[in-house]
């Protein structure tokens, strides 16, 4: 039930709604018609993106799909770099830093590093250089992440992923709502993902959410759940090895969170602690030394023996690097990270190792 104050900003909202719809509506039809081009390539090319802003799960959905295939294919993963203090196109190295390429490529290379992680807001320009690289450094695959919306490149395969908690045929344009684009966008989508569930969602669950998606017959829906990994230190040298079943339920936790969607992250933690103090800042956020002065503050004044800062994973690549960090944390600063578990798994999997079988046959040919 909206309140009065909600329907009034609404009111004042829809109009600009309204006029954003039609020019991404007729940006849209210009792909469509051809007058825009959208260029493909000889590479199975797989886009992991969203119809709507803020966090839906890209980094884990695509941390996955690095895992099941970095075996068997040379893997590239090509983002444009949130937040960089940097602009064109940079091939992550292992120096590289957080502020360089962005904190989700930063996470991802140091989680991966012998996949190469690149970054450029151009995606074409981006996959050119990629594709121009020496055969044996060369990636057979290619994972955009958040290039839905970036229509100059055609992908081979569209993976779309929505929130269970607002599921995008709920949800409105910007900026009455979240939503980047109409919702008859989601019809270019092969691949929808529906994220954050539940783990005790019921058959029943799944059956209503797919007939209110209306999705067509080659379209596939899968479900997943957000799965908690044990925490881990941000300093591994200075801090020592802790697992969630050892923290006290009276142990003091400053929960320090920069994402779009905390609240999966919140309830996590006060299932540790009944002492936890969440301290929320914008997704993306860069820390700064007022920051860094008012959580030490904060933190100071908590009096149990083992207290901690907890934060996200996204949230330690920025600090892992920034030296603005008080040395004081480095012994009590950890981060939780997640991964993802399907629903229906198994067909996912099949589904893009068959995919990027069909696009290499069909580039022999």
């Amino acid at each position: 039930m909206l309140t009065n104050n909600e329907i009034k900003l609404n009111y004042y909202l829809n109009p600009i709604s309204f006029l954003y719809g039609i020019g991404i509506r007729l940006r849209n039809r210009l792909f469509d018609w051809d007058i825009l081009h959208s260029e493909q390539y000889p590479v199975p090319v797989i886009s992991i993106g969203n119809l709507s802003v803020g966090g839906t799960g890209k980094t884990p959905h695509t941390e996955y799909i690095i895992d099941l295939l970095k075996k068997q294919y040379r893997i590239a993963v090509l983002s444009r770099g949130y937040k960089r203090k940097t602009s064109g196109f940079i091939l992550a190295n292992p120096q590289s830093s957080s502020q360089e390429i962005g904190d989700e490529p930063f996470q991802m290379k140091n989680k991966f590093p012998d996949v190469l992680i690149a970054v450029d807001a151009n995606r074409r320009r981006g996959i050119q250089i990629l594709l121009s690289l020496p055969e044996q450094e060369r990636p057979e695959v290619i994972l955009l992440d958040d290039a839905y919306q970036h229509r100059y490149v055609c992908p081979s395969l569209s993976i779309v992923l929505s929130d269970y908690h607002r599921l995008f045929y709920n949800d409105k344009l910007m900026p009455t709502g979240r939503l980047r684009e109409p919702i008859n966008g989601i019809n270019r989508a092969d691949i929808v993902v529906v994220t954050k569930c539940e783990e005790d969602m019921k058959p029943i669950d799944f059956r209503i959410i797919e007939e209110n998606m209306k999705l067509r017959a080659h379209q596939l829906l899968f479900f997943t759940s957000i799965v908690y990994d044990e925490i881990k230190p941000v300093f591994p040298s200075m801090a020592q090895s802790l697992r969630r079943k050892d923290i006290g339920k009276e142990e003091d936790i400053l929960l320090i969170s920069g994402i779009a969607s905390p609240s999966p992250f919140i309830r996590e933690a006060k299932k540790y602690s009944k002492k936890v103090l969440p301290v929320i800042f914008p997704d993306h956020h860069t820390f700064i030394k007022s920051d860094f002065k008012k959580l030490d503050e904060t933190y100071e004044m908590m009096t149990s023996p083992g207290k901690l800062i907890l934060t996200t994973e996204k949230d330690a690549a920025r600090l892992k690097d920034n030296p603005l960090v008080p040395e004081s944390w480095k012994k009590s600063l950890y981060y939780l990270p997640i991964t993802i578990k399907f629903h229906n798994g198994q067909s996912f999997d099949e589904t893009i190792k068959k995919h990027i079988i069909a696009v290499q046959k069909k580039s022999i040919l």
